[in-house]
């Protein structure tokens, strides 16, 4: 093959690649067995903490997934029939894949959505990018309280681009409304929020919403889905594209991923967003049948006028979203929403009890909460996994000022016990740090 294409090893085929720029994964070691291969992977899967109970979140939860969820999604029908790129030939697929975009809809209040994207970042770069073009604009006005994991995502994506970003740190845990009023103005694409936001808080954006309107401005909202089991949706408050990440939707956390993302438009938009969008409608004889329609990208018309380079997605995660979806219904989802909520206000009193707690209550929560600690948070989360608990997600990760502050999730997994076993295993560690220091 070498002396085909004229050279004559295969390190000349890099050698355009400045060794400054060559990645390591050019110095390939010489090979293993299949035996040895398997070895070295065991004993790496060894040393993950595979028996922690987890209060962790940050966009990324612990919840139950029933039975019947893997089994229909592992089928053949689904499990082998990635993606539909002869459309007529996947009717399985693509009904899947609308019944999905129809409890998207009815999730959000919106009246559009596509057959999902990658993650949640990516579904709010989308939006942002569908925003851009719709307006013609370039400036995006972004609530501080959006996961900096997703903001960090958006810039990296847009770091070749001449976007304009401004981001506004929350108030007493909600969105500052009278320093975003003063960022919009007739230059601002979109208006990006997230509810509940990164440290846990309930925001009603409908007042925000109005306002960037009447300035032209179109509104982003990421949400938590399983929280819209009892907030209102965004549809109701005239937000114009929603966002999220799909992996509570009977999705496990699988060390991150692969996961979902889903979004949904108001109709006026559906021309502009990116990805597969799957329709009814009816064959030659009249039957019932599914296609793949509005596929604004590059395969399929000019590329100038495409909307993304989005091509496909991860299909089989959208049908676990939906066999879950359809098995919880609306009054399921209401039910597990109430749980979390309840067993998170339990969780929240019983920490009020603990010295060297104190449980921020600058605005309601749902299931996820800030606490601010008397000690190094790290060192708290660290501790406490040799008692056998993921503490919560220390906010110092992304706010440098925020030290001692620390993120919990807890969900409808999380048992009392567990929930008193977590509170008095926290007070024996904070009192070992206070004796340290």
């Amino acid at each position: 093959m070498l002396s085909v294409i004229g050279v004559t090893d295969i390190s000349d085929l890099f050698k355009d690649i400045q060794p400054h720029h060559a990645p390591r994964s050019f110095d390939l070691p010489d090979g293993k067995s299949e035996f040895e291969v398997v070895e070295y992977l065991r004993g790496l899967a060894k040393k993950n903490a595979a028996d922690l109970t987890l209060f962790v979140g940050g966009g990324y939860y612990d919840h139950y997934i029933p039975a019947v969820v893997p089994a229909m999604t592992s089928r053949g029908e689904f499990l082998t029939a990635y993606t539909p790129y002869q459309p007529e030939c996947s009717q399985g697929t693509l009904q899947a894949l609308y019944e999905y975009q129809s409890n998207i809809c009815a999730l959000t209040g919106m009246d559009a959505s596509n057959a999902s994207l990658y993650d949640g970042g990516t579904a709010l770069y989308e939006a942002m990018m569908m925003a851009i073009r719709t307006t013609g604009r370039d400036r995006i006005v972004m609530d501080g309280g959006v996961s900096p994991i997703f903001r960090k995502m958006i810039r990296s994506y847009t770091d070749n681009l001449n976007i304009q970003f401004v981001e506004v740190e929350p108030s007493h845990g909600q969105s500052d409304r009278k320093r975003i009023s003063r960022a919009l103005d007739k230059n601002t694409a979109a208006m990006i929020l997230q509810n509940p936001n990164f440290f846990g808080a309930i925001d009603d954006h409908s007042d925000i919403v109005q306002e960037a309107h009447e300035a032209g401005v179109l509104v982003i909202q990421s949400v938590y889905p399983i929280a819209l089991g009892m907030l209102k949706p965004p549809g109701e408050i005239g937000v114009d594209i929603v966002t999220g990440e799909g992996q509570s939707l009977g999705l496990p956390l699988s060390f991150g991923g692969p996961y979902l993302g889903f979004m949904a438009v108001r109709k006026k938009l559906i021309r502009k967003m990116p990805g597969r969008i799957v329709g009814e409608t009816v064959d030659t004889r009249g039957r019932r049948c599914f296609v793949n329609t509005l596929q604004a990208r590059e395969q399929h018309i000019r590329r100038e006028k495409a909307t993304s380079n989005i091509c496909t997605n991860v299909a089989l995660c959208a049908v676990q979203a939906t066999v879950y979806m359809s098995l919880l219904g609306r009054k399921g989802l209401q039910e597990l929403a109430q749980l979390n909520l309840d067993k998170a206000e339990y969780m929240k009193g019983q920490l009020e009890s603990v010295e060297g707690v104190e449980v921020k209550q600058g605005s309601p929560t749902f299931n996820e909460f800030t606490v601010a600690l008397s000690v190094d948070a790290v060192e708290v989360i660290s501790r406490m996994i040799d008692h056998g608990f993921a503490a919560g997600f220390p906010l110092s990760r992304y706010y440098p000022g925020m030290k001692n502050y620390m993120t919990i999730a807890v969900t409808e997994k999380r048992t009392k016990d567990e929930i008193d076993g977590y509170i008095h295993a926290l007070k024996m560690v904070l009192a070992e740090l206070k004796v340290s220091v």
